[in-house]
């Protein structure tokens, strides 16, 4: 496939009017000593700082940037898929505006896409300079995470430095806050050469990061959500209907065995106590009741799985 770049830079930035300028022109000087063709998008995702303004003007001045605007904040998964819906290059980069992703790392990884066949190169920023207690901390405990659902082995999957194979940024969808977990979208439609390469770390420069606990929260429920949709996503019936089966004979055994224990000692004329007064008989009446519902739900998304538009998409390679 022909391409008319060999490279499309994908910024999405909030509030990093500080920042670009200096961006720009550090990209600017890497692209050129290389000689390559490229182009920068950058996704203003509703700024409040005169970002826009910026692009703007130095887009007028430079026919290599090209420059999307949110009316708010949406965030960077919207960004993105925007980003990569206009990204024209053989190879996309993605990068974050604040300084802290060099692109002095871009030719290597373009090279690794390009020459070694590689889908996907991320980023791994083995030397960090931000808060050790609030970010470095969580997130080593979250690509550890990461690593142990996906199978994926990237130290650092959450680096906003990467580079895609342009076929990967256009068959993966990215949406809600999915943009943490691009490697494991791509590994899931079929792009599973996927490495990574150490890279430089800059500190901020200018602003505050915009990390906090709620995206860390926010990032382990996802990729708890993504694991089950990919997993289970296509089939729902193996998961509630297993589940449910596995209730409904749990609470069946346990309540033919209550009954079962006090008809014996009755027959005996030993001491016993009626069946409804045992805890152990309305535990196993609400796992059969359980069980059947879970079943029944799985019916419901099998119905729902089978009805959607998605049920016969497969990402094909090659015809000939």
């Amino acid at each position: 496939m022909e391409y008319n770049k060999d490279i499309s830079i994908v910024i999405s930035l909030y509030n990093e009017a500080e920042s670009l300028p200096e961006l720009l022109r550090w990209i600017r000087q890497v692209m050129e000593k290389e000689g390559y063709q490229y182009e920068i998008i950058m996704v203003d995702d509703g700024s409040r700082d005169g970002s826009w303004e910026i692009i703007k003007e130095a887009a007028s001045s430079d026919s290599h940037i090209r420059g999307i605007s949110f009316r708010r904040n949406y965030g960077k998964s919207a960004a993105l898929f925007h980003g990569f819906k206009a990204a024209e290059g053989r190879v996309v980069i993605t990068m974050d505006a604040d300084l802290q992703d060099s692109p002095e790392e871009i030719p290597e990884m373009y090279r690794m896409v390009t020459e070694e066949g590689f889908d996907i190169v991320s980023g791994w920023k083995k030397q960090r300079f931000d808060n050790k207690l609030t970010k470095n901390l969580p997130s080593k405990l979250y690509n550890a995470t990461a690593r142990r659902i996906t199978g994926i082995k990237l130290h650092d999957m959450n680096c906003g430095l990467k580079a895609y194979r342009n076929e990967v940024v256009k068959n993966v969808e990215v949406y809600g806050e999915m943009h943490r977990y691009i490697p494991y979208l791509a590994k899931n439609a079929g792009f599973d050469k996927i490495t990574e390469k150490p890279v430089q770390h800059q500190k901020r420069k200018y602003g505050k990061s915009k990390f906090g606990l709620e995206r860390f929260v926010n990032g382990f429920l996802d990729l708890i959500s993504l694991w089950f949709l990919s997993t289970f996503g296509k089939k729902p019936m193996h998961f509630f209907g297993f589940t449910g089966i596995l209730m409904f004979l749990t609470g069946g055994i346990l309540a033919i065995w209550v009954i079962a224990e006090k008809l014996i000692q009755q027959a005996n004329g030993l001491a016993f106590r009626p069946v409804t007064e045992q805890p152990l008989f309305y535990l196993a009446l609400l796992a059969v009741i359980l069980g059947f519902q879970l079943f029944l739900a799985g019916f419901i998304c099998e119905m729902i799985s089978r009805n959607s538009q998605e049920r016969n998409h497969y990402n094909i390679r090659e015809e000939i």
